[in-house]
């Protein structure tokens, strides 16, 4: 203050006069200034106001009409649930189609179009025009919704179209909105749901009535075309500069879960009367217009203290401030190597005060001993300006003794008469960064060595190219380093990949707007396929991710399943074996009982032939009887003929040969052969088949020895309980019947033994566990592998009277129609034995 005085008296009576001639004009202007700038704060943030006011609103508007599309969208996904389920036929779908027109009159016309877009069945509002109307079979016009039609069809998710002009006559559009919802059939893409919106209706039932009533609103399209509502005339230009205008605030957002394609948009009415209109205005202007008068009086005597003040304060702050406010430590050295000036931000680095630095010379206390020559050969180097512009890395030692590492830049330190004084040295700690980088490089190392000693190969590619990002040391190992390994193994899998295009080699980015979100959050893909040229099968998993610079990329990981597959295929072998093995035991359990069957037409042709040689020799027959007697033996050789075929059929070992078979023909040779052994054991054997009923894909061999199994255990049940003959009785039973949302055939055997104990139950199905002395414990094993080979159930219990068992029932049921057709099956499988 007192070298700014100084100052001022040494100035010349001129100087003086000039200065206070202008300072009352200064500050005049200065305080005018500050009520025009207050006023303008005031307007503006009146403006802000009122627009924070149409923004909220808007946005408010845009969430009720958002609600009303999402649950526009919900019912029509509904409807294509029900549409994909086959719950719902044309005629029904017609009157839930007319149910939510005339429930939402936003809701134009509700459409079911087919996967080759062919209307099955529509619905179209009154109000709506004639070219909007879809009539049964019609055909989606290619232009009309191709692009939407696609992308829902690839996405298999609802999209909404842009906007679309319908033209009605020659001289009105009516645009409209139309929603994809796309229909699943049994895993393809089975049509669309298409329903079209009205703007005009979204706008009226959309849009609060509140917001309606305080905005124009309307609704718009990327270009800025009104769709449908009004908005005023935009005023000139020139008008809007002016700061009395009263231009009305405006906002517009797009419309969620359409998209930037529409665009909801509102306009204030402007009521305000501005800021010239107000009293407020006036009686400011008077207040200022009086404190003005009095700052020209009281200027003249304040006006040299207050700018020496003013100029004092704001170099001391502006220096305070930014030497304080510094992260990087700043050095100042001369022409000779001194320290001139250290800042806060050093001190605080080193832990050395600035009197303890400022006039030293080298070496400086913060170099570590151990470093000191380095430092002083690269002193002298920036003492003779020999220093890289990239700064260079050093370590600095604190007060404490502890060492750190740092960043110097060095630049020249120039006056203001431009000479150099000496040398700007700013100083960075990069312990921490240095720290996370080697962190990171330590982790990424670790990462790879994970990579490369995984069992599966790993490959990643970007999606439009042929370029390999990643591939490991088995991928490499299998494939090279080829990108064609990678493409193999989708292409084998069956895994949708984006073919390259055209315009690959364009800058600009082919899958922008590619919505990333839902394939990266895909779940894997799984394929097991064989490659001749490795001869290996292989288990390929894919999946979608964003590489690190955004692109877009797939993912393929191919692990080895060969001994496995050789595994299940050995099993199957086994599995198979064990079934033959079963009926060759079954048949020897047999073999007395079969023997006994055929010895009856055998000594029945025996006692025939030699009836016929006794009557021959004595003349005593007629052409007649012989002939008689001669058809009595042959029906006793073809039905012995018939009890060795059907046993051969049986036992035979054979592929499994799964067809259209008929119920009846199944349980008939199953009883045939079944009923041998139930006469041994004196069991009577009952059944009943329901009528009409239908034919099953199965291998009847199979289950004939499924029922046989039943039946025999049955009689051998009865045989260990010693019932009485009334009570020796096997029942089975045939029937339809729906189970699991599916038609099935359902057999039941019934017997009247001495029931399941609980852990014969628990223990049932067990392999090599039997309560028979020969058994061998695998048959009820096997005749549940057959039954669940078949994609059926097996089940047994108990018969109670009262609170005693009086027998046993078996179930199964087979499938009318398999979830997996036998040839689809035998596709995907290897040729082996299926099922067991």
């Amino acid at each position: 203050m007192a070298r700014w005085h100084r100052w001022w008296r040494k100035q010349s009576p001129t100087r003086q006069d000039r200065f206070v001639t202008l300072g009352p004009l200064l500050s005049v202007a200065l305080f005018l200034a500050a009520v025009i700038a207050a006023f303008a704060y005031l307007r503006l943030e009146e403006i802000d106001r009122e627009q924070q006011a149409v923004k909220r609103d808007v946005e408010y508007a845009q969430q009720r009409l958002r609600l009303r599309l999402l649950e526009r969208q919900e019912q029509l996904m509904r409807l294509g649930r029900d549409v994909s389920n086959k719950e719902v036929d044309a005629d029904e779908f017609i009157a839930q189609a007319e149910s939510l027109v005339n429930q939402y009159p936003e809701l134009m016309a509700v459409t079911w179009v087919d996967g080759r877009r062919k209307v099955r069945a529509a619905y179209t509002s009154p109000s709506a025009n004639a070219t909007q109307i879809r009539a049964t079979g019609d055909q989606l016009k290619q232009g009309e919704t191709e692009g939407t039609f696609g992308l829902a069809r690839d996405l298999r998710q609802p999209v909404y179209s842009r906007p679309l002009t319908v033209k009605d006559d020659a001289s009105y559009n009516a645009p409209s909105l139309q929603l994809h919802v796309p229909l699943d059939d049994q895993g393809k893409f089975g049509g669309v749901i298409l329903g079209d919106y009205s703007f005009d209706g979204l706008l009226r039932f959309g849009v609060p009535t509140e917001v309606s009533a305080k905005y124009a609103v309307a609704l718009l399209d990327d270009q800025s075309k009104l769709l449908a509502g009004s908005l005023p005339p935009p005023r000139n230009t020139a008008a809007k500069l002016l700061p009395w205008s009263d231009e009305a605030p405006e906002y517009e957002i797009p419309v969620s879960p359409v998209g930037n394609g529409l665009l909801l948009k509102a306009q204030g009415y402007r009521a305000s009367l501005g800021v010239v209109g107000s009293g407020f205005f006036w009686l400011v202007s008077a207040l200022s217009a009086m404190t003005v008068w009095m700052l020209l009086g009281t200027w003249r005597h304040t006006r040299r203290r207050m700018q020496a003040q003013e100029a004092l304060i704001t170099e001391t702050n502006f220096r305070r401030a930014m030497e304080n406010s510094m992260l990087t430590g700043m050095r100042a050295l001369d022409l000779q190597g001194r320290i001139t000036y250290v800042n806060p931000a050093f001190c605080q680095m080193t832990g050395w005060s600035e009197s303890e630095l400022v006039g030293r010379t080298a070496p400086f206390p913060y170099w570590p001993e151990q470093d000191r020559e380095a430092l002083a050969a690269r002193l002298e180097d920036e003492l003779h300006g020999r220093t890289t512009p990239g700064g260079f890395e050093v370590r600095v030692k604190r007060k404490g003794g502890a060492i750190f590492d740092a960043r110097m830049y060095v630049s020249p330190l120039i006056d203001p008469r431009g000479q150099q004084t000496g040398w700007m040295t700013s100083v960075t700690d990069i312990t921490e960064p240095k720290r996370i980088r080697e962190e990171l490089s330590a982790s990424y190392e670790r990462f790879t060595t994970v990579l490369e000693g995984l069992d599966a190969a790993v490959s990643v590619a970007p999606l439009g190219s042929e370029e390999l990002l990643f591939a490991n040391k088995l991928y490499r190992a299998w494939f090279g380093a080829e990108v064609s390994g990678h493409m193999n193994l989708i292409a084998q899998a069956g895994v949708p990949a984006i073919p390259p295009t055209d315009d690959a080699t364009d800058p600009v980015d082919g899958l922008a707007g590619f919505p990333t979100d839902t394939l990266t959050t895909a779940q894997t893909e799984n394929a097991e396929i064989f490659v001749p040229d490795l001869g290996k099968w292989l288990e390929v998993r894919s999946r979608y991710l964003t590489w690190v610079d955004g692109r877009l990329a797939q993912m393929v990981i191919a692990s080895d399943i060969t001994p496995r597959r050789h595994a299940e295929e050995q099993a199957a072998q086994q599995a198979e074996r064990a079934q033959s093995a079963s009926r060759l035991i079954t048949m020897g359990e047999m073999a007395s009982s079969v023997a006994h069957e055929l010895n009856q037409p055998l000594t029945a042709i025996n006692n025939y032939c030699n009836g016929m040689v006794s009557r021959i020799k004595g003349q005593q027959i007629t052409n007649e009887d012989l002939l008689v007697a001669l058809e009595k033996t042959a029906k006793q050789a073809h039905r012995a003929g018939q009890i060795i075929q059907r046993i051969r059929s049986f036992v035979k070992r054979s592929e499994p040969n799964r067809s259209s078979a008929e119920v009846t023909t199944m349980v008939s040779n199953a009883m045939e052969l079944a009923d041998i052994e139930l006469r041994r054991h004196n069991v009577r054997l009952s059944h009943y088949i329901a009528a009409r009923l239908p034919s099953v894909m199965v291998d009847p061999i199979l289950i004939e020895q499924v029922l046989i199994n039943l039946m025999k255990n049955g009689a051998e049940s009865i045989a260990q309980a010693r019932r009485p003959a009334a009570r020796r009785s096997v029942e089975l039973r045939v029937v339809p019947k729906f189970i699991e949302d599916q038609s099935v055939v359902e057999f039941s055997v019934l017997d009247s033994g001495k029931g399941l104990s609980p852990e014969v139950m628990s223990r049932l199905y067990e392999a090599f566990y039997s309560t028979k002395a020969e058994g061998m414990g695998i048959g009820l094993k096997l005749c549940r592998s057959i039954v669940e080979s078949h994609q059926g159930r097996m089940q047994a219990e108990n018969l109670y009277n009262g609170d005693e068992v009086v027998g046993c029932r078996f179930t199964f049921w087979i499938p009318v129609t398999p979830l997996v057709l036998p040839v689809a099956a035998a596709a995907e499988a290897p040729p082996t034995r299926a099922g067991i």
